[in-house]
């Protein structure tokens, strides 16, 4: 078997793990294990991503709703609005050159893991905001997570996680309400764009069985660990992924 791909079915439990972990992150590592280390091309890699975080999601979400950790009203909110904003941004992704939506998701990439690893400060205690007020704000977060699900194949948990905490949702409850989001918004972006690539159906399968297994061991490590440590840690991780897809991107464009 060839050493790319033993490499990557490795990497697709560490993608499990953090599904598991974290509500999040999927995407962002599965789309370089696949550009990256298997050499598939940008489109197929952003519609393959979709389908294995989806599932892995999925499977994650029906353990966190065991937990009593899903905020049903506002994953009702982000599902909804991610679903609208996921099938605008799959039609406009089709639009863009690869390269414009490779440097898109490093960046995104790169903001995330930097707000990520600043240290978090106790907030003090504020007047409940009205309910039309925070309405307003999780729909607009909503929405604008569906369009990056959509268009750069992100799950969006790396960035609902943050949204949920900002909105005031303690972590676990983040995690766990991210994790169906991210299954909703990963299935519409999947079924969005899944008609305009040819995907390697079995080394996606395999990829994905993998990273559900992974995840069970990230949901055995969430209670276990500490937030801080883990997030820091994480951040690190996806800054590094970040950078590394665009200085590849840009030793391709120079040596074209």
């Amino acid at each position: 078997m060839d050493t790319s791909i033993i490499l990557a079915m490795t990497l697709a439990a560490l993608v499990g793990v953090a599904l598991g972990l974290l509500g999040g992150g999927g995407s962002i590592l599965t789309f370089p294990i696949f550009s990256l280390v298997l050499g598939i091309g940008t489109r197929e890699t952003i519609v393959s991503s979709l389908f294995v975080v989806a599932i892995t999601s999925a499977v994650s979400a029906a353990f966190r709703v065991r937990r009593r950790e899903v905020r049903w009203k506002v994953a009702g909110v982000f599902a909804a609005t991610g679903l609208i904003g996921g099938i605008g941004g799959g039609m406009v992704g089709q639009l863009l050159p690869e390269t414009v939506l490779t440097v898109l998701f490093a960046a995104i990439m790169i903001v995330t893991a930097i707000a990520m690893m600043r240290p978090r400060r106790e907030r003090a205690a504020r007047p409940p905001t009205r309910p039309v007020v925070r309405g307003i704000r999780t729909t607009a977060t909503g929405l604008g997570v569906g369009v990056l699900t959509g268009a750069l194949g992100a799950g969006g948990g790396f960035l609902i996680v943050p949204a949920l905490t900002f909105l005031g949702q303690p972590i676990a409850a983040a995690v766990g309400t991210s994790l169906l989001v991210v299954a909703v918004n990963s299935s519409a972006g999947f079924l969005t764009q899944i008609t305009t690539v040819a995907i390697h159906w079995p080394i996606v399968l395999t990829f994905t069985a993998l990273a559900v297994a992974g995840s069970f061991i990230g949901l055995a490590l969430s209670h276990r660990l500490p937030a801080a440590g883990i997030r820091t840690g994480f951040g690190v991780l996806v800054l590094a992924v970040g950078l590394t897809m665009l200085a590849t991107l840009i030793i391709q464009t120079l040596s074209a």
